[in-house]
């Protein structure tokens, strides 16, 4: 913490924390959530806040023998807090009587849970004592040892019966920062050049990604106003050069990006090639963020809001030499960088977005070339939104061929990297990749 979160109240801050994981529980994103945080509270409630939602199983668990009748919203949401926070000393951002006398404090000073406060301090004085034996019985609740829902750990378990546990472990640690070089304004030898001499330590990553050893604001690192970088994960650097290569064209390439916000693969497109790239997505707000990511990057697309299925409301009829399609999924690769998904999501929602994957690959292929090529992608580990998914596509498409891909990339706990051996090398998001090609007749 640097010294101007030293002198906020802890207890301001747990009770900033609380508000956000209670938002979260009625299913408001962490990002819109944390939106709402005043601006001097935000750095600091936002790291908590994370440490919390990657523990939140756990919490809840113990919660629960420690009142087994849920309390009211505001204060369970305080209480589960704390002890997320403090269950396990070697990761605990304090010491756990300083978070249990600043929880009670917090409780004491906000009139939703002033009633509770005493409650509060007795469940947690409790704990104190017996945290030991409490931790221990919580180890046999699937969802506290794993802080995901039972219904994500049996899909994972199914999916991947070799590897479920590491991708658990991988989504419970930090993300690395990594970000995409523009290789019209630098190169990456360049750049970790220019970060050594800021005294900033970084390695490369891939043919653009350089990763920090230790993550910055972004604002802070040196060529981020001139748009020399741009964040972007390992995983997700791989979808431009991936549908460019190999791809011959007599002129300028007709790219199109299908569901581009915030804008970072059409960026990257642009980077790479001087085709003409055409930007979708259905938000208006969403399609602004892609015109100030260009702007600050010196790059141009045609950016139009639009449902990409719906062609016949934005298609002029000139067909595409390659599209790409980052499709909405379920976000179960990047957990480790969002930690609120695993608890916004349900199981329910993976069959909708399925459907939804589905229209969007049936409508883009009408307005591919013959020759031409569509990278389907997601940022999920869920084999029905990525292999599953293209297995049925190709079985109802004849002229579709899928040509070599990487498919399913794991997140790897770096402890643990091991129990992953087909993925390349890297710290890396989940995602999925599928380059398919439209047969000429």
């Amino acid at each position: 913490m640097d010294a101007s979160e030293q002198k906020i109240p802890l207890w301001r801050q747990l009770q900033a924390v609380a508000a956000v994981l209670q938002n979260v529980r009625s299913g408001m994103s962490a990002t819109a959530a944390l939106d709402a945080v005043t601006p001097d509270l935000r750095p600091g409630v936002q790291a908590l806040v994370f440490h919390a939602l990657r523990s939140l199983g756990r919490a809840q668990a113990l919660r629960h023998l420690l009142a087994p009748r849920r309390p009211p919203p505001h204060a369970d949401a305080l209480l589960c807090t704390a002890l997320a926070l403090a269950w396990q000393d070697q990761d605990a951002p304090y010491e756990a009587f300083t978070l249990v006398n600043q929880t009670v404090e917090a409780a004491k000073r906000s009139a939703a849970t002033e009633p509770q406060a005493r409650f509060i301090n007795a469940c947690l004085r409790r704990f104190l004592r017996e945290r030991d034996a409490l931790v221990q019985l919580t180890d046999q609740n699937p969802v506290a040892l794993w802080n995901h829902p039972v219904w994500w750990i049996k899909r994972l378990q199914k999916d991947w019966p070799d590897q479920w546990q590491s991708i658990l472990a991988a989504n419970n640690r930090h993300a690395p920062m990594t970000l995409r070089v523009n290789c019209r304004r630098s190169s990456v030898s360049l750049y970790l050049q220019t970060l050594k001499e800021a005294g900033l330590d970084a390695n490369a990553a891939g043919g653009s990604g350089v990763t920090l050893e230790h993550a910055r604001p972004v604002q802070a690192l040196p060529g981020f106003a001139e748009g020399v970088f741009s964040v972007q994960d390992a995983a997700a650097q791989l979808a431009a050069p991936l549908l460019l290569s190999g791809l011959a064209a007599t002129g300028a390439l007709q790219l199109l990006d299908a569901c581009a916000a915030p804008g970072g693969k059409t960026a990257h497109l642009l980077e790479i090639t001087d085709g003409r790239v055409t930007a979708l997505d259905v938000d208006p707000a969403r399609c602004e963020r892609i015109h100030q990511t260009l702007q600050r990057l010196g790059l141009q697309a045609q950016v139009l809001v639009a449902d990409a299925a719906q062609v016949s409301a934005w298609w002029d009829g000139q067909l595409f030499d390659a599209i790409l399609l980052d499709a909405p999924c379920s976000a179960s690769g990047i957990v480790r960088r969002h930690p609120d998904v695993r608890w916004l999501r349900r199981e329910s929602d993976i069959a909708q977005l399925v459907a939804t994957q589905a229209r969007l690959l049936k409508a883009l292929w009408q307005v591919l070339k013959p020759g031409g090529r569509l990278l389907y992608c997601t940022c999920s580990v869920f084999k029905a939104e990525g292999e599953n998914q293209i297995e049925t596509f190709l079985a109802h498409n004849t002229e579709a061929s899928l040509l070599p891909s990487p498919g399913h990339l794991l997140p790897v706990d770096e402890v643990n990297a091991g129990a992953v051996p087909d993925n390349p090398i890297g710290d890396h998001d989940g995602f999925y990749y599928a380059l398919l090609e439209k047969c000429t007749p």
